[in-house]
Formats: C-alpha cells, sequence, structure tokens
C-alpha cells in the first residue's frame, strides 16, 4: 500500500506554519484591493455573460418566404376618386397585372383625409361595356344644364340623369349618338310638361368645370343618376346618388330609364323615390364616390425582381383630363414583407437596436403637387430593399424584416399622372445571429480573475514587503 507520506509528497499546496508568518500593515491593504478587484472583474463578467452580442455576416438570399414579396400600404389620395383608382404591378419578367382588387380595399375621404362612408366597391369590370356604335342620331335629344340650371332640374324632376362629358372624349363621342338618341326616346314615352318623371340631360365638363368639380367628376363620360330628395349635400359637398356603369348603346340606356321610372307612380312625380329599384339593373348602378378623395389599403404580393406598384386612374371605358390629375398623397403606412407585431419589434431592438428604423421609412410622410410645377406631375418613388434575419442562440428564426431606402421626385410627365413605387430588391440578405457565451468559458474567467488578481497581489506584497525591510536595515545602519 501507499503511504500517507508518499501522498503527502505530491502535495502542491505546503503548509507554512503560522508562528513562521507574519501580519504587515501593506499585505493588509493589499489584501482588501485584491479582493475589491475580484469583486469589480466578478462584476464585470457577470454582466458579460449576461449580456447579449450578435455578430453580423452578409450572405445570398435565401429567403423561406419564396419566390414572391409582400407589398403592404395604406395610402391617401385627396383628389383621386375610388371610382377610377386602380392599383397596378409590372415588373422586369413581363408581369403585368391592372387594377387589383381581391386584396384591396378603399375608402372615400373629405379633405381632412377621413373616411365619409363604408368601403367603396369598385363594381364590374369596365371593358365589357357595349356601345351603340351602329346608333346614328344627329339631333340634341338631351337638356344641356348649366351651374345656373342644374338644382333647378334635381328639385324639379324624381329622377334626373346626367352624362358628364368632354367634347375631346373619344369615349364620351362614343356614347353620344346613343345617348342622344335614347333621351329623345324618353321625351316622347315621359313628356316633360305632362309626366315629368324622369329626364336624360348633359353637362360639358370643360365649359361647366366647378360643376363637374362639385360632384367629383374625374373621368369621361359618366352617367350620374339623381334622385329627387336623396341627393344631400353638406359643407364639404358630400352627396348622395348613383353612377350608372352597365351598356351605352341605345337599347340598354332605354331599358335602364324605363326601369328606374317603373316604381314611380304619375301622380306622385314630385314626391321623391324611397329605395325602390329593379334588381335587374343593380349591376349597372352603384352609389356614386361621395367625395372626391380614396384610401387605398390592403397588400399586394409581386416577385422578387425589379418591378413597379403604380398607382393611377384607370377605366377601359373613360377618358381622363391628364392635366387636372393631381396625384398628391399621404403614406400611412408602406412595408415589405409580412407585418411585424410592436411586441416582436421591440424584442429584436432589445437584442439589436439599430434594426427596425427602415422598414416603414415612407411612413406619416406627404407628397403633395401645389401646382408648383404645373399639371401633369407624376410622383415617383424608388427604393431598394434589403433583407435582415435575425437568428437567436438556439438557433431559432426570430424575425425576418426588409428594410428599404427612399428616393422620390415630382417628374412632369405627357400621360395621365400616377404615383410610382419603383422597387428593386438587393440578392444580398443580412443575417444577424446572436451569440451566448457558455457556462464553462464563464467559470474558467472567473478561475483566472480569481487566481491572476490573488498571484498579483502576492508578488507585489512580496517585493513590498522586502524593499520595506530593506529600508529599515539601511536606516538602522547609518544610526550605527
Amino acid at each position: 500500500m501507499i503511504s500517507t507520506g508518499k501522498i503527502k509528497s505530491v502535495d502542491f499546496y505546503r503548509k507554512i506554519p503560522r508562528d513562521l508568518t507574519e501580519a504587515s500593515l501593506s499585505g493588509a491593504g493589499l489584501s482588501i484591493i485584491a479582493a475589491l478587484a475580484m469583486m469589480f472583474l466578478f462584476g464585470m463578467e457577470l454582466n458579460s455573460y449576461l449580456a447579449f452580442s450578435t455578430s453580423t455576416s452578409v450572405i445570398v438570399d435565401k429567403s423561406s418566404d419564396g419566390d414572391f414579396l409582400r407589398i403592404g400600404f395604406n395610402i391617401s389620395f385627396p383628389a383621386l376618386s375610388c371610382e377610377f383608382a386602380s392599383v397596378d404591378v409590372s415588373d422586369v419578367l413581363g408581369t403585368n397585372r391592372l387594377n387589383i382588387t381581391k386584396t384591396i380595399r378603399k375608402f372615400s375621404i373629405g379633405p381632412d383625409l377621413k373616411p365619409t362612408g363604408s368601403e367603396f366597391h369598385s363594381g364590374p369590370a369596365l371593358h365589357d361595356i357595349k356601345h351603340g356604335d351602329g346608333d346614328e342620331y344627329a339631333g340634341d335629344g338631351s337638356v344641356s344644364l348649366t351651374a345656373r340650371t342644374f338644382e333647378k332640374f334635381t328639385h324639379q324632376h324624381p329622377i334626373l340623369v346626367v352624362n358628364f362629358y368632354a367634347p375631346w372624349c373619344y369615349w364620351s363621342n362614343r356614347l353620344k349618338p346613343s345617348w342622344e338618341k335614347a333621351a329623345k326616346i324618353i321625351r316622347e314615352r315621359y313628356d316633360p310638361e305632362i309626366d315629368g318623371r324622369i329626364l336624360l340631360a348633359k353637362v360639358d365638363c370643360t365649359e361647366e368645370g366647378d360643376l363637374c368639380k362639385r360632384n367629383h367628376i374625374q373621368g369621361y363620360p359618366s352617367i350620374r343618376i339623381f334622385r329627387k330628395g336623396s341627393d344631400v349635400r353638406d359643407d364639404h359637398g358630400h352627396h348622395d346618388h348613383e353612377s350608372y356603369y352597365g351598356d351605352r348603346d341605345t337599347d340598354s340606356l332605354v331599358k335602364t330609364m324605363e326601369t328606374l321610372v317603373a316604381p314611380i307612380p304619375v301622380e306622385a312625380q314630385k314626391l321623391a323615390l324611397e329605395g325602390k329599384s329593379d334588381n335587374g339593373t343593380d349591376n349597372a348602378k352603384r352609389p356614386a364616390p361621395l367625395t372626391g378623395g380614396c384610401r387605398i389599403e390592403g397588400y399586394v404580393r409581386v416577385k422578387k425582381v425589379p418591378g413597379n406598384l403604380v398607382i393611377s386612374a384607370h377605366s377601359g371605358a373613360h377618358s381622363f383630363d391628364a392635366s387636372q390629375m393631381n396625384m398628391s398623397h399621404v403614406i400611412s403606412h408602406f412595408s415589405f414583407g409580412r407585418m411585424i407585431t410592436p411586441k416582436v419589434m421591440s424584442d429584436v431592438k432589445r437584442l439589436v437596436p439599430y434594426l427596425g428604423g427602415s422598414h416603414d421609412r415612407l411612413n406619416g410622410r406627404s407628397f403633395i403637387n401645389h401646382r408648383d410645377l404645373g399639371a401633369n406631375v407624376t410622383i415617383e418613388h424608388y427604393l431598394q430593399i434589403v433583407k435582415s434575419e435575425v437568428i437567436t442562440g438556439r438557433n431559432h428564426k426570430l424575425i425576418e424584416e426588409y428594410e428599404y431606402t427612399a428616393h422620390s421626385s415630382l417628374v412632369q410627365s405627357l400621360q395621365v399622372p400616377v404615383a410610382k413605387f419603383h422597387f428593386e430588391l438587393s440578392p444580398m440578405q443580412v443575417l444577424i445571429t446572436e451569440n451566448r457565451k457558455s457556462f464553462s468559458h464563464f467559470i474558467t474567467n472567473m478561475c483566472a480573475i480569481i487566481g491572476g488578481v490573488f498571484t498579483v497581489a502576492g508578488i507585489v506584497d512580496s517585493i513590498l514587503h522586502n524593499t520595506i525591510r530593506m529600508m529599515r536595515k539601511v536606516e538602522l545602519g547609518k544610526n550605527f
């Protein structure tokens, strides 16, 4: 068996008898300083162990959300009617989607940018409208209205159907023969002097610009149905009447007018029509926009290639006066990728404080054309997008975020003005990884701190003690 004496021979920490040691004031001071230093370094190391640290790298985009990117937005246009507002998407691969409606909502807004009613529904597509190109009629069957006579006729007839047109408009000229012929037929069937239940009229918007603006006419021709007693206006010019979007041949127009008149008895021609209509023409009539502005909100999905999101006035059967279009807008929200909740963003900022500052760079910004540049002004935004991804220490994906830079300008154009958002996605992404220190690393550092401070303090104490002893010997030698 191995004796205890042999085991003691490998003792690294041999003890010195207490009566051979000597306490000193310098040693006590160094011991206090060493203890404080150990406590301070322990606190620093513990804080470092508990703190989050990250590493950033740039890699080729390996998105888990596929080949498509979500664009969410909420934009208010004070001078664009919901009646014609269209959201279009195109890209360099040839994708061209017009008038997206499935994921888009529209609300008529007043000058204060607040909604004036429920959601505006666009209804059926306009490019299927039938025109009476074979109709020939050179006379004037409809009554020409002016701003002075308009109110008189709206109060005189239970139903007044008005064609707001422009002489230079292609679609207005295609409608004209059918409209005048239909107006003549209706006048003969419902004599204004004897019956008077309905009257077809017209307004030249190049001559009566203020009247057309008051009724929020932005596309030509616009056929509006005014019902006596239901056209209520307030200080903001809000009104309640219908727009006609049906076929424009003579037979269709006459049939629609007959349907409008049918519920009104002759003896009640001075009473307002109260919500009576024929379901057969419901698709051809819809409430007219309450105001001249529109708030467009929702999202679209686009391919991850350079492309454009365009908001404009669009119709397959109307013309627009480009000089009168104003695409000024206020952006309440504009972002890429999935919606990020405030709680998730708070967690991300705790880990990476500089992240999240540019994912909604355009939010709250206004782009207004005060007509200083004249008419036909297109507002363009050039957006460069970079994806950032945060990975936690447990390889858990905390967030996928798209940040972007934005450069905007007002440009004069020969075409109908639009609001254009040109986006370009970087093929690279920023990968931010959380780095956690291991517990073994923390323990190793703590041992190093304690051992290092203890050793250094012991060396300093030894040097200081020996120096003091030598100084005392020298002093005693001088005395003798």
